[in-house]
């Protein structure tokens, strides 16, 4: 099922027969850089943990971004609760690295916000990246949410991004 079409993008839920691309865009080190370690077996089960919830719930998820033109896989996104806080999603991204500086991610995140906004149990959306990674703080800003104080988390800081509904 397709969570949300762009000009270019189709973002939609995985197959169960597309565990390798999954996987294999893990295989990139510039590509893993600045998401969280994981081990294959880590990744296999989100990966399939998020193919059990695609049936629970539209609004929160592990999705695939695939190349309107030709089908070609382009990454994968996510929307999570954000702690427990009620009401907040985050929105979690990588792209392959052939689709990076050509406006995709920005394209793919402002689909995401409306998406997770498009709840009206969540008021926001909310995002983190490493400090050092200016390429996804700029697309965070060019979709729309703002840079505010940085966050602390797992005793890291991260550079932390935020939207509300009003304001988009």
């Amino acid at each position: 099922m397709d969570i949300a079409q762009t000009p270019r993008l189709i973002i939609r839920e995985f197959l169960p027969g597309e565990e390798d691309i999954y996987l294999n865009h893990f295989n990139d080190e510039l590509v893993i850089q600045y998401i969280p370690k994981r081990s294959r077996e880590e990744r296999i089960n989100i990966f399939r943990k998020g193919l059990e919830q695609y049936a629970a719930n539209k609004t929160t998820g592990l999705w695939g971004i695939f190349s309107k033109a030709d089908g070609d896989f382009i990454g994968s996104c996510l929307l999570r609760p954000f702690y427990d806080e009620a009401g907040v999603l985050e929105l979690g991204y990588s792209l392959e690295r052939k689709y990076w500086g050509g406006g995709f991610a920005t394209e793919m995140a402002a689909a995401m916000l409306a998406h997770g906004l498009s709840d009206r149990s969540i008021s926001d959306v909310v995002a983190v990246t490493e400090l050092e990674n200016i390429g996804s703080q700029r697309v965070l800003e060019k979709a729309g949410l703002k840079r505010v104080d940085n966050l602390l988390r797992d005793g890291e800081e991260l550079a932390y991004f935020k939207t509300r509904r009003n304001s988009i």
